[in-house]
């Protein structure tokens, strides 16, 4: 498809969403599509921006699969509720950054930025104010109306060393 619309003109520019900063669609998509599936990841990652479970109903499919699912998460939208549930107990004004949006087919590959400051409790260990400033990478895919699965990998080294509970050695 020869793309008539500006990849900006596609993002929701409802204010309660997050936007992507970055956005590239493949051309095969038709307009409607296009906006359906950029409308899908500002809906996800509004959701890990504010913790707030509507916006992961609108986005993921009840019989939605993690398949880089940690050990101990349930399976499903409850599993993403909980993770974001305890990550915002360490880091209560934890913050997602949309950095970048790619769309190919009915895949979503998205590279995040989360920031805050860990002044809750993580496994027990109280925070002190420490920034915390990571990136995670994501692959969704959307089958017929939201995200069935997806597959994730944060850096959580680099959590784990701003909030002082491991240290890396450099050498």
């Amino acid at each position: 498809m020869n793309r008539q619309i500006a990849d900006k003109d596609l993002i929701d520019p409802a204010p309660d969403l997050v936007k992507p900063l970055s956005l590239t669609v493949d051309g095969n998509h038709t307009e409607k599509s296009a906006r359906y599936l950029v409308r899908i990841a500002q809906l996800l990652y509004t959701f890990w921006h504010t913790g707030d479970a509507y916006y992961l109903d609108r986005a993921v499919d009840l019989a939605f699969v993690d398949n880089t699912l940690p050990p101990g998460r349930v399976q499903g939208p409850q599993g993403l509720i909980a993770a974001s549930t305890a990550f915002r107990a360490a880091v209560p004004d934890l913050t997602c950054e949309l950095s970048d949006l790619l769309i190919a087919g009915d895949k979503l590959a998205v590279r995040l930025r989360f920031h805050g400051s860990f002044t809750g409790v993580f496994n027990g260990i109280a925070g002190s104010g420490q920034e915390i400033d990571f990136i995670a990478f994501d692959i969704q895919h959307v089958g017929s109306v939201r995200i069935t699965e997806d597959w994730h990998l944060e850096d959580n080294l680099t959590f784990l060393s701003q909030a002082g509970l491991v240290t890396v050695a450099h050498g």
